[in-house]
């Protein structure tokens, strides 16, 4: 979930291109929707990537908020700009299970999701 398309639009092709099934969303209803659709179909999304900052909507941490009111064990990357921020700076606390300050390298994102999928295998086995 991102509100800038150009950053939606650049993870989409490049987590696709690296095996990822991928969707996105501009905001946090829309982000809640999808979340909500997939597990009800059987096909639940294994991690998440939120923006902190929405300029125009449900910012990442009413997001991640509602999200875990649907499943508490929700996993959430928490993207965001500014670095100062209280969920940045302690992103656990808020229900996050990973973290990256903008901007960020592809790299570090897929290591960020190989962590919460590993997490996710190692708690299933």
């Amino acid at each position: 979930m991102d509100d800038e398309e150009l950053i939606c639009d650049i993870l989409l092709q490049a987590l696709s291109r690296s095996g990822y099934e991928v969707c996105s969303s501009s905001n946090g209803a829309e982000a809640i929707e999808l979340y909500r659709l997939a597990k009800q179909s059987g096909r639940p999304f294994h991690a998440l990537i939120i923006d902190l900052c929405i300029k125009n909507g449900m910012d990442g941490l009413e997001t991640i908020s509602r999200l875990m009111d649907i499943d508490p064990d929700v996993k959430a990357i928490v993207i965001s700009g500014s670095p100062d921020h209280p969920v940045m700076l302690n992103h656990g606390s808020y229900g996050f299970s990973g973290i990256l300050p903008k901007p960020f390298l592809l790299e570090k994102l897929r290591a960020e999701l190989d962590k919460i999928m590993q997490q996710q295998r190692g708690r299933y086995s």
